[in-house]
């Protein structure tokens, strides 16, 4: 039975962003992100990674998608991304397995259209079209630099401008998705071949990542482009917590001796009482050291290291220790001082009133705040992921959601 394939090319080199296959949209890697989307697809039979580097091997094996080692002569930076496919192709030959309609998703662009996607798969299996790809509309008046660094108007006439609402749209190349018949593509070897068509996406989903600036833009954008269901499960194996702003309302009350009272929710307490009893560890890092701190940790049972100039490294000394991948943690900051941590677990959650940072390096932003219930919200949500359900589980949806 002929298959359909997504073939995600992820390279460890890249010079406009270092790394740029691993860095985070929305708390998850971009190669996290692209899998999630193909992953999400029901016309989407097999799921591949192909790439030359060990780290984003191991990243995209945790989100479920396929190793293709790719070797080095097609890994470098004149090394065009249709060689990774053909190899990729090759590989599952000598599988075994025969793909009908290869589909090729790029990593760089963070918000990939599901429904679209699926979309161009139909064309394609219809054979209504030979390749298609995502594209978005425009209405904007391209221009060109002369030879004297003049303006040259670019399939335009710049003497007459239509309105808006007299114009034909063109279509912008998103570089989301390129959907190919499989033998088609072997035989051209390239993605536009055949009878070639387009898949319309919205405008919010069509950013594709080449600079930090561009990063930057997508972590901005990423909670209004892909909001997470509130209830969604946490899959994690651990919980780790700062504790001010987060177990607290990030107040305090100084006694006139000097000591320090703070407000903290029962319900946080039964929460991880909860996770106690699901025998699922707990941990509470704290910046600053305090009685209180280690009064309420005690109270709870639950690890706790404070007095910390680097919280990360005591994270990766916790988790070792406890042999707990990091993938499989879930955190919960409010502060810039928690963002080393943010960007070392799987689950990087946030409460409601973090910081902007905070908030943009979330996978996840729990409804109630600091103080009033955010850690037993985080520990009903990661123990909803251990009870089994009668239903898939569908929280790895990326652009129209956060993932896994």
């Amino acid at each position: 039975m002929r298959e359909t394939v997504a073939v995600i090319p992820a390279r460890g080199g890249s010079k406009g962003v270092p790394r740029k296959n691993l860095r985070r949209v929305g708390g998850v890697p971009l190669v996290g992100r692209a899998i999630a989307a193909a992953l999400a697809s029901d016309r989407i039979d097999r799921v591949l990674v192909s790439t030359d580097d060990a780290e984003i091997a191991a990243v995209a094996q945790e989100w479920g998608a396929e190793i293709v080692h790719r070797p080095a002569h097609l890994a470098g930076d004149t090394a065009p991304s249709e060689s990774a496919l053909l190899h990729a192709l090759a590989h599952l030959d000598a599988s075994g397995v025969e793909v009908g309609v290869l589909a090729f998703l790029q990593a760089t662009s963070p918000f990939i259209d599901v429904s679209a996607l699926a979309d161009a798969v139909d064309l394609v299996e219809s054979h209504t079209f030979d390749s298609a790809f995502s594209a978005t509309e425009s209405y904007g008046f391209l221009w060109s630099r002369g030879k004297k660094g003049d303006a040259k108007a670019f399939g335009h006439d710049r003497e007459h401008r239509p309105r808006r609402q007299d114009r034909e749209p063109h279509f912008l190349e998103t570089g989301a998705f390129y959907v190919m018949d499989a033998a088609g593509f072997r035989d051209a070897r390239h993605r536009f071949f055949g009878r070639t068509g387009f898949v319309p996406v919205p405008e919010r989903t069509a950013l594709e990542i080449d600079s930090e600036e561009q990063l930057a833009l997508a972590r901005a954008i990423a909670p209004l482009v892909a909001v997470a269901d509130a209830g969604e499960a946490i899959h994690a194996d651990a919980v780790v917590t700062d504790f001010d702003g987060v177990h607290t309302d990030d107040t305090a009350t100084i006694g006139s001796d000097g000591r320090e009272y703070v407000r903290v929710s029962r319900s946080d307490g039964m929460g991880i009482a909860r996770l106690r009893r699901a025998e699922i560890p707990v941990l509470i890092l704290s910046t600053e050291e305090s009685p209180v701190v280690s009064a309420r940790a005690a109270k709870l049972r639950v690890d706790v290291r404070q007095g910390l100039d680097d919280k990360a490294a005591a994270l990766r000394e916790w988790a070792s220790s406890r042999r707990i991948p990091l993938s499989r943690i879930a955190y919960l900051g409010n502060d810039i001082n928690d963002l080393a941590c943010l960007e070392l677990v799987g689950w990087p959650v946030a409460v409601p009133d973090a910081h902007p940072l905070v908030l943009a390096a979330a996978r996840a932003v729990v409804a109630r705040p600091g103080g009033a219930g955010a850690v037993r919200e985080l520990a009903d949500r990661v123990l909803r992921a251990r009870r089994p359900s009668p239903l898939p589980d569908e929280s790895a949806v990326p652009a129209e959601r956060n993932q896994q």
